[in-house]
């Protein structure tokens, strides 16, 4: 597979190569991220949302009070007043009309605007993605990535399109009840605060913490995630080798710590929150109304009349309340998913020349001087010095954590180079257009990706607009047409649906599609490490093809693969002990020659 999809998706730069781009937004200017920083572009349509549901708040309190003051114009000392008590009728039936048109709107706003913010947020994601180093994907679980990328985005569904209108309400129509309390008898008023009041200290006591308690919930889930991921793409190994249980232990324990971790945030706060709820329950406020105003009314602090409003609207001041709780766990998990984002979209992309400078000799690779380490406390490779000319065949061998998949994976790109540089025709990589990069560089890797998408399309990601006759032909020479046309429907069949492919079916596959590519320079890992005795020779078959004309690093573990090499390159601890072919460092009786004669006598 080619990078070439992937830098379509860049985005112009003015960064200079070799230096971070800067990021962009509030991170840039010091300014912490928050998740107004996300909700920008949706923002004028929040705020008109908020407008209409506090209007249509306001509006479902009207006919409460409508029916107290019809009660008061039927029950006045002086007789029924008819009049007032039809305006209060019709003031009623008016505010709920207004109140279901307002309430409409504002959740169509909310809605509108989510939807939008969602497409943004994913598209905003994928260009950023797209011009990530490949490298970034590799120290990154893909559990992570989703996380960030769909469930994050996901979570701020209830926050966008019902929290804001949520609060709204909660707010708007206490203080409406409240104001109109007051003009009855501003004592009474007070009393029927008092529940409301408890209610939030009781609140407030639960929620203590909260900020960090939410936190750790989405860091517990996230290793949830992350090892249920791990487990599914491994399980064919893991039940190849009956070692399924001990595969299930890093999720059973990821899954007990957050069963732990919960039941004691849920014990230590079910407290407070009973009290809390009782507090703010109907029930409760109604009785503190009744017991208040019977009071008021024997000690003749009050008429009878005039208790009714309390009856009707002391509820009132609690009941909206009660989904504040709600809305405040999804606020703290809006913020946290929020910065989880910003997290994402603030990792600094691959820089790009702000002038890209133009190729010379295609197929030529040149390190000089290369080094490499993934942090600035380990290096990884030192002082790597390597000419790969076109039409060669260069291999790097070595044990295991020598450094040559990350040499290999230098050349493509996949990061840059702590010190010296790499050149493709005589030019810095980090001064190559990225498409341009991606058209002379094409890398087949041990474990091939192939998307859930038809085969045709996997074939030609590289060129999505090759035609069927070029896919077929490079099909043909990775020797996987026939199998291809043995599928249900062909080359229309979806990998993982109708098309079911072995590891060596894979990587022909991903042959096939770096030799679509057609690019001067191929890097190869290990190609046929998953292929089957019966497909080697399949695969190896394919390789030839993909090889001829071409410059290629190849990464290998089976010295006997690359015996007719033109340069062999032995890494060890990061540095090139011995350079040279196959004869020269047999002769030399080094590391290579060693590895050899070990080799030699597992084989026999």
């Amino acid at each position: 597979m080619t990078g070439a999809a992937l830098a379509d998706t860049r985005e112009d730069t003015p960064d200079h190569p070799g230096s971070p781009t800067p990021a962009a937004g509030p991170e840039a200017a010091g300014k912490p991220p928050g998740l107004g920083d996300l909700l920008a572009p949706v923002r004028g349509r929040l705020l008109g949302a908020v407008v209409a549901q506090a209007a249509a708040a306001v509006c479902s309190m009207v006919p409460f009070i409508a029916v107290a003051e019809l009660a008061r114009a039927l029950l006045a000392p002086g007789g029924p007043d008819e009049g007032r008590a039809w305006a209060a009728a019709w003031t009623a039936v008016a505010a709920l009309v207004a109140r279901l048109v307002l309430y409409t709107v504002a959740g169509t706003l909310t809605h509108y605007a989510d939807a939008d913010l969602q497409l943004g947020l994913r598209r905003r994601i994928a260009r950023h993605l797209g011009r990530l180093p490949l490298g970034w994907f590799t120290e990154n679980s893909s559990g992570e990535v989703k996380k960030a990328a769909g469930d994050d985005i996901s979570t701020l569904h209830h926050l966008v399109a019902h929290t804001a209108l949520e609060v709204t309400a909660a707010v708007v129509a206490p203080l409406t009840a409240l104001g109109y309390l007051l003009t009855v008898d501003w004592r009474l008023a007070l009393v029927a605060l008092l529940p409301l009041l408890l209610g939030f200290w009781f609140f407030k006591q639960a929620m203590s913490g909260g900020e960090e308690v939410t936190g750790r919930f989405f860091a517990s889930m996230g290793r949830v995630d992350a090892a249920v991921v791990e487990f599914v793409h491994g399980i064919t190994v893991v039940k190849a080798y009956g070692r399924t249980a001990r595969a299930h232990r890093a999720y059973d324990d990821a899954a007990d710590d957050f069963a732990v971790f919960f039941r004691d945030w849920i014990m230590s706060t079910t407290r407070a929150s009973s009290a809390a709820g009782f507090a703010l329950s109907g029930p409760a406020a109604l009785l503190v109304a009744t017991a208040a105003g019977t009071l008021f009314v024997t000690q003749g602090w009050a008429d009878a009349v005039d208790i009714v409003p309390f009856v009707l609207l002391g509820p009132a001041l609690t009941g909206s309340v009660m989904g504040l709780a709600q809305s405040g766990h999804a606020v703290q998990g809006g913020m946290e998913s929020a910065r989880r984002l910003h997290a994402l979209l603030a990792t600094p992309p691959l820089p790009e020349a702000p002038a890209p400078r133009p190729l010379g000799q295609a197929g030529l690779v040149e390190l000089s001087g290369v080094r490499f380490g993934y942090d600035d406390t380990t290096e990884v490779l030192a002082g790597i010095d390597l000419t790969l000319r076109p039409g060669t065949v260069t291999a790097l061998v070595g044990a295991s954590g020598s450094g040559k998949s990350t040499l290999a994976r230098l050349v493509p790109r996949f990061w840059d180079v702590t010190d010296g540089s790499v050149r493709i025709g005589g030019t810095d990589v980090r001064e190559l257009d990225p498409a341009e990069l991606y058209r002379q560089v094409s890398f087949v890797f041990q474990d091939p990706h192939l998307l859930r998408t038809t085969v045709r399309d996997n074939i030609r990601l590289a060129r999505p607009d090759a035609d069927d006759t070029a896919v077929e032909a490079a099909a043909r020479s990775a020797q996987i047409h026939e199998r291809i046309l043995r599928l249900p429907r062909g080359y229309d069949s979806v990998i993982g649906d109708d098309a079911v492919l072995s590891g060596g079916e894979s990587q022909r596959l991903a042959v096939a599609r770096a030799l679509l590519a057609d690019a001067p320079v191929l890097v190869l890992d290990e190609a046929t490490s998953f292929a089957d005795p019966e497909s080697e020779a399949a695969v190896q078959q394919a390789l030839s093809a993909l090889t001829a004309g071409r410059t290629l690093l190849v990464i290998a573990h089976r010295l006997a693969t690359v015996q007719g090499a033109d340069h062999i390159v032995v890494l060890d601890e990061g540095r090139a002990a011995e350079q040279g072919t196959h004869d020269e460092l047999l002769r030399l009786g080094g590391r290579y020659a060693r590895m050899w004669a070990l080799q030699k006598g597992e084989a026999r």
